[in-house]
């Protein structure tokens, strides 16, 4: 089969190289995924997992990409809860072999069905952006009606469904970004923005929640705009920074069949806008980290379905 793999931290970009690799083998509980459409994070070449397995050991040469839709092509021993043929989406381990590959071996607990009403551009683009917004909001931020949260990259993969989400729930959205960015924040639900290149974060009061996904000043400013005992989330980095009587999280988001179901099923109702942007072949997937995302929406690697062989074919 074909796929990028990366061999070389110091090569950046130039180290994404497309070269065949064997058929995957599916361990217990595994789903061997014939990828249809993959997504993935600009900033995962720095990041361990892409490097080293979870004892630290060296494992590459590896294949990046973490976010996935496809269709089962094969299940390992043990494996429940899914079928062959099975429409799916979800994400790929963060230290095993990613969805940048035309198969890929993932725990199955880490996908969930895809409704075949829903492209898989948007299951690939839907993961890590709508696991993170909603752990965010609501497993780490405790939101509820009437509150109101602060969304930094308002119009970025994340911070676009955390708008939509919290609109959903009833609380006051205030968005942040660069002015490009006003007219989609807003259409999606923000109640305000606030541009951070030529307006003053601090004009906009106090909020109960802010969530974080820019770092630096930023993160730090916000934590001043929460309220006594509200809540700093973030996942960027590590803070010091912590709102008056409130806690400060920082968090990784985890895989979550029954919330990926969920979510799913919002965008199936018209309830939530997957921003998708630029697709690229498997073979541009350089072009592609370097495109990252921005307003447009997410980059997402498209895969040619009738160059696909299967391991009955030899």
């Amino acid at each position: 089969m074909k796929a990028i793999t990366v061999k070389d931290q110091a090569a950046g970009l130039d180290g994404l190289t497309l070269t065949d690799r064997p058929y995957p083998h599916a361990a217990e509980n595994d789903v061997i995924v014939r990828v249809c459409a993959a997504g993935f994070t600009p900033g995962e070449l720095d990041w361990p997992g892409t490097w080293t397995d979870r004892a630290g050991r060296d494992r590459t040469p590896s294949v990046p990409g973490h976010e996935l839709s496809g269709v089962v092509a094969e299940l390992g021993y043990g494996t429940t809860g899914l079928t062959v043929g099975q429409r799916v989406f979800g994400l790929a381990d963060w230290t095993r072999d990613g969805s940048l590959a035309e198969f890929t071996a993932v725990e199955a607990r880490n996908l969930a069905p895809l409704p075949a009403d829903v492209e898989h551009t948007v299951g690939a683009a839907l993961p890590i952006s709508g696991l993170t917004a909603w752990q965010a909001l609501f497993d780490h931020g405790r939101l509820r009606s009437g509150q109101t949260v602060l969304i930094h990259g308002a119009s970025g993969g994340v911070g676009s469904i955390a708008v939509q989400l919290a609109r959903r729930a009833g609380a006051r959205g205030i968005g942040t970004g660069r002015a490009g960015s006003r007219e989609v924040a807003l259409g999606l639900g923000a109640h305000a923005f606030v541009d951070l290149e030529n307006e003053r974060l601090e004009d906009i009061g106090e909020v109960d929640l802010a969530f974080d996904v820019l770092g630096g000043e930023i993160l730090e400013r916000s934590a001043g705009l929460v309220r006594a005992g509200g809540t700093l989330v973030t996942i960027t980095e590590p803070t010091e920074a912590r709102p008056r009587d409130g806690r400060t999280i920082f968090f990784v988001v985890e895989a979550d069949r029954a919330r990926l179901t969920e979510l799913a099923q919002l965008v199936r109702e018209g309830s939530l806008r997957v921003l998708v942007g630029s697709r690229y072949p498997l073979d541009e997937a350089a072009t592609a980290f370097g495109a990252g995302r921005g307003g447009g929406g997410k980059s997402i690697i498209v895969f040619d379905q009738a160059s696909r062989w299967r391991p009955s074919d030899g």
